[in-house]
């Protein structure tokens, strides 16, 4: 049998101690009735859990051709394997179901995933939650505070629909080949109720006029965004001489809100 050879272009790092596998599993808390989406199964490791506790349904999305060639003959028609690019794919055209995402992310495009699913979240009842694998740099930034070194804008779209928590820390060791970095297991779930903005896409350009210059005084951003900045640092009760990292993510929501209202 080839042996499966991980793809750095892919991001690939493959899962393989298993009390971590286990870990994830338990945190998952898989119900019989519940659909399962996984992100970049490679070998199965983590499939096989999966499997173990008998859901709805599993669908893989798996980009590799050979790991998806690999992963049909190890489990057949036991799951749906999905041979695409994940940032590529409407999830919703696969199941009814919330899903329950389970995923060891490509750390090249891990936050590009996350922003995509925030977008999702509230639109339809496509997710159920994530128990989900990041980098433990970016998943330092995703549970940031306010006023701390790694908060920005990923913590403020993070935060805006979505109740996280850490699982887990990782050790590289715990992977095959291993990485040059430690990594975090998240769980993560939609918010019932999140405050209400016409585009998530509009807060994606707000935080990131903001955060591309988070040295600077917020009163630059302000400008690039507002006309009249001293009306609106009055109204939404700004210090305009305070820094990107000092405003809580409330505050970048009721800008964002403002924004939207002044150009509708």
């Amino acid at each position: 049998m080839k042996k499966n050879h991980p793809k750095k272009s892919l991001g690939q790092n493959f899962l393989i101690d298993q009390n971590i596998i286990d870990i994830i599993i338990n945190s998952g808390d898989i119900k019989k009735n519940d659909t399962i989406l996984e992100v970049g199964p490679g070998t199965g490791n983590l499939t096989q859990k999966i499997l173990s506790k008998n859901p709805k349904k599993i669908f893989a999305v798996e980009m590799d051709k050979f790991l998806t060639k690999k992963l049909y003959e190890k489990f057949k028609e036991k799951i749906i394997l999905i041979n695409d690019d994940i940032l590529k794919i409407d999830e919703k055209k696969y199941s009814n179901d919330p899903l329950v995402v389970f995923g060891n992310l490509p750390y090249n495009i891990s936050t590009q995933i996350l922003v995509k699913w925030i977008r999702c979240i509230n639109l339809n009842n496509t997710f159920k939650k994530f128990i989900l694998m990041f980098q433990k740099e970016v998943a330092d930034r995703i549970l940031a505070e306010t006023n701390s070194k790694n908060y920005g804008r990923l913590a403020v779209l993070s935060s805006w629909k979505l109740n996280i928590k850490k699982v887990i820390d990782v050790s590289p060791n715990s992977f095959y080949p291993i990485p040059k970095v430690k990594s975090s297991v998240l769980l993560i779930k939609p918010k019932s109720e999140c405050f209400n903005l016409k585009s998530s896409r509009n807060l994606e350009h707000i935080t990131n006029i903001f955060f591309n210059q988070r040295r600077k005084m917020i009163k630059k951003p302000l400008n690039i965004i507002f006309k009249n900045i001293n009306e609106v640092s009055k109204k939404l009760n700004i210090n305009i001489n305070d820094r990107p990292q000092n405003l809580s993510p409330l505050k970048y929501l009721e800008i964002c809100k403002e924004y939207e209202s002044l150009n509708s």
